[in-house]
């Protein structure tokens, strides 16, 4: 038997649908608000569980010690 749906039971079965497509667009929604943030993350994560080697000190100050003297020993070198 054929069962026709009223104007009511239509509307109410289309703001259902709703309701539950826009539940699901909200879960599917990214907490990172970058794709730095999130490449960033996935860094972290693997170097927690030994994926990538952890990181190595910086040697900026190092190197700004040594081209220091190095400017130095020029001046002092041209008077």
């Amino acid at each position: 038997m054929v069962h026709y749906r009223t104007a009511g039971e239509v509307q109410a079965e289309f703001l259902a649908l709703r309701r539950v497509l826009d539940h699901a667009g909200r879960a599917l929604g990214c907490a990172f608000t970058s794709a730095d943030e999130f490449e960033a993350e996935v860094i972290r994560v693997r170097r927690e569980q030994g994926a990538l080697p952890p990181l190595r000190p910086r040697r900026m100050p190092w190197l700004m010690a040594v081209l220091l003297a190095a400017a130095l020993a020029s001046a002092l070198f041209l008077l």
